[in-house]
């Protein structure tokens, strides 16, 4: 018996459960993409202006990833739950990021790249990858477990 099935129906979760760690990669990745698409847009925002200015799509997979980790806790609750930590740091790596490119363009310096939430962005995506293409490597890692 499931302790949250009077709280939450999850039936519709057993569908959509095995699909989220490969949603989750896509999202982790678009992530990074628009992290970067969004890095270019405050650069030439921050020599024009005082100011830069939120990336709409970048936004969208923040928010996005959390959700999705959020949900992800559901289906696999221990690792879901590294997920979401990871997700949520980077969240802060990012808010904290942005506003420093406030500053930056505010005090005319040169716009820099957001390092902190880039390398919790890469951990996001790596554990990702771990979580959802672990089929590839799990003959390779299942001969070195001790059983």
């Amino acid at each position: 018996m499931d302790p949250l099935q009077f709280l939450v129906p999850l039936g519709w979760l057993a569908a959509v459960g095995p699909v989220l760690p490969y949603a989750i990669l896509v999202m982790a990745v678009a992530n990074l993409a628009t992290r970067h698409v969004a890095y270019k847009r405050h650069v030439e925002q921050g020599a024009d202006e005082d100011s830069v200015d939120a990336y709409d799509p970048h936004a969208f997979t923040n928010i996005g990833l959390l959700l999705l980790s959020f949900l992800f806790v559901l289906h696999a609750p221990v690792g879901g739950t590294l997920l979401a930590i990871l997700v949520i740091t980077m969240l802060i790596a990012d808010l904290f990021e942005f506003e420093a490119r406030n500053v930056e363009a505010r005090n005319d310096m040169p716009i820099e790249a957001p390092k902190s939430a880039i390398a919790a962005s890469l951990l996001v995506v790596v554990y990702a990858a771990y979580y959802a293409l672990f089929f590839l490597v799990s003959g390779v890692w299942n001969q070195f477990v001790v059983a």
